[in-house]
């Protein structure tokens, strides 16, 4: 895995081939969110991209391969690809991108309400798996970026009940309602201390 420095340039080299080979993707993950909000350290890359895509990528060496994911390698950086086979994967690619800084380029790059919708689809399955130190990071994602940007989070919500069980479109409600919460909670103490 690279570190500082070499990390950066990595993915550097793996935009430039994007780049270069004309291949349609999206940013999205730690990444992503890092050009939104000061967040966790992220030692990987995310990406959503066609399946059909990869033939263009041979440096990508593939390790784990399911319906909707790849995890592979490019040189020693991890990457984790989404694959636009799944439907939401699809729309988040084609309706919720919006083009970032990163350093001397433009990358194309989830929205807020593109990492919104991934974190929030992947959280049943995340407490299904027993992932729950994995899952309070996805809502701790969630909750700065709501804190940071406005979200209509009903509308997103209305879009992931297309692609989630009601069961856990429930549960993601209800983890949305307590993000809020927290939020609104968040701004009456800084209001209560502002008024001291």
């Amino acid at each position: 895995m690279p570190e500082g420095d070499d990390f950066f340039q990595t993915i550097e080299a793996l935009f430039n081939t994007l780049a270069d080979r004309n291949i349609n993707y999206l940013l999205v993950g730690g990444v992503a969110l890092l050009s939104y909000v000061e967040s966790r350290n992220t030692q990987d890359i995310n990406l959503i991209l066609a399946r059909s895509d990869l033939d263009a990528l041979p440096e990508v060496v593939i390790e784990d391969e399911d319906k909707d994911f790849i995890q592979g390698l490019f040189d020693p950086l991890q990457i984790d690809i989404f694959l636009t086979q799944n439907k939401l994967f699809k729309e988040v690619l084609e309706q919720f991108s919006i083009g970032r800084q990163f350093g001397d380029r433009i990358i194309r790059c989830a929205t807020v309400e593109g990492l919104v919708l991934l974190k929030c689809y992947a959280l049943p399955s995340l407490y299904r798996q027993g992932q729950f130190s994995r899952a309070s990071i996805y809502e701790n994602d969630i909750l700065l970026l709501l804190l940071n940007y406005s979200v209509d989070i009903d509308n997103l919500i209305k879009i992931l009940s297309a692609h989630l069980l009601p069961s856990d479109l429930t549960e993601v409600g209800a983890i949305a309602e307590e993000i809020q919460g927290r939020i609104r909670r968040f701004s009456s103490q800084q209001r209560s201390l502002t008024d001291e």
